[in-house]
């Protein structure tokens, strides 16, 4: 049984989560839960017993001060609830931790029982991938789901995915076949410059997520540093004749892939992304209300029967877009990254980062935005 002291009915509650490790290609994914959590003061209310699921000598703890006094912290997965006001609340379960060593099944029953327990609408995994992609091309990010209804409701792709997969694959299975409504985002990082940390690939998944729920992300900054990043990387690009060369062909193919439909679709959701900032009602009130219960022990209760709490009429969110066909994602079928020069001598992490994005190599082209930044794991 779950105890969840201090914690409210939840209103239209959707669980965002993000792993580090192999789905997670230049921290890209685990930074956009990580900025959720930071924008809206989100404070962790549970976190599932480390001593279940990792391996200390792969995950190892870290030793810290406190006012003099030596602490532990221990790898783990810890959630945390924040409720983003204005004319609409609706309130968001973080799921942020570190993909697990061992018992992936019962990682993934736990996080089902707090979703269940919450009253959860919807999962939205977060996920990055090494990719044959141009780091001055917007960021491909993929919508992807398991479930046909949903693929066909919020025009997401339905993963057609064989191979070896992460913990978002098995997340992202052990939902559908709970009921659960959940969809996958992966952005795609070039794996020349793969490397964290990626803010452009973390704006881009900011971007589609604030697209798929329907609210409005606070972005703080992420669009300049996500500039910063660009132009950090054309430098060093510029500095090796082969890199760019090699980063030309690489545009040339997207921007022959993506010309004759891409356009439309991209300025369309640009445009209600533009609208979405300038509505009154559609940003935080104010600071996210965060709820905190202390770490909150994990009781099994898969027998119980347990319905879910009701809650308050909300409108769901906001239809998605048509999503944009483009290259760029091979990586879904080839477990290691391709070879490709090093930007400034940057060591190659492809050998063992390039994740399982459960799907279709077929990318969703996310757009940039404030200031035309393009939004864009090692694991």
């Amino acid at each position: 049984m779950i105890e969840l002291e201090g914690v409210p009915e939840l209103i239209d509650p959707v669980m965002v989560a993000a792993f580090e490790g192999w789905n997670d290609a230049g921290d890209a994914a685990s930074t956009a839960v990580a900025h959720l959590d930071r924008e809206w003061k989100g404070e962790v209310f549970a976190a599932l017993d480390a001593e279940d699921y990792y391996d200390f000598q792969v995950n190892r703890p870290t030793v810290f001060l406190d006012n003099g006094v030596r602490k532990i912290t221990w790898p783990t997965t810890r959630l945390s609830v924040v409720r983003v006001g204005g004319d609409k609340p609706r309130d968001l379960v973080l799921v942020r931790g570190i993909e697990p060593s061992m018992r992936w099944r019962s990682f993934c029953n736990e996080i089902l029982a707090f979703a269940h327990e919450l009253g959860v609408e919807m999962v939205v995994i977060l996920g990055a991938l090494l990719g044959d992609t141009p780091h001055t091309r917007p960021v491909p990010v993929s919508g992807v789901t398991s479930d046909p209804d949903l693929a066909r409701t919020m025009d997401l792709e339905e993963t057609r995915y064989e191979g070896p997969t992460g913990i978002v694959g098995i997340l992202q299975e052990a939902c559908t076949h709970a009921g659960v409504p959940a969809v996958s985002l992966w952005a795609a990082v070039p794996h020349y410059v793969s490397q964290p940390p990626n803010p452009k690939a973390t704006l881009a998944l900011l971007n589609r997520l604030e697209d798929l729920i329907g609210l409005r992300i606070p972005l703080g900054e992420l669009p300049e540093d996500a500039r910063a990043w660009q132009v950090g990387v054309d430098q060093l690009a510029a500095e090796d004749s082969e890199v760019a060369e090699y980063v030309q062909t690489l545009e040339e193919a997207r921007d022959t892939a993506e010309l004759p439909e891409a356009s439309g679709e991209a300025i369309a959701r640009e445009f209600e992304r533009y609208l979405r900032r300038r509505e009154p009602g559609t940003g935080p009130g104010g600071p996210g209300v965060a709820m905190e219960g202390g770490d909150t022990p994990f009781l099994r209760d898969t027998g119980s029967g347990r319905t879910r709490p009701p809650k308050p009429e909300q409108p769901g969110p906001e239809a998605v877009p048509g999503t944009e066909e483009g290259e760029g994602v091979e990586a879904a079928e080839e477990p290691d990254a391709p070879e490709a020069p090093q930007a400034g001598g940057a060591p190659d992490t492809g050998e063992d980062t390039a994740p399982d994005p459960s799907t279709d190599t077929a990318a969703d082209t996310d757009t940039d935005t404030d200031g035309g930044t393009d939004a864009e794991s090692d694991k």
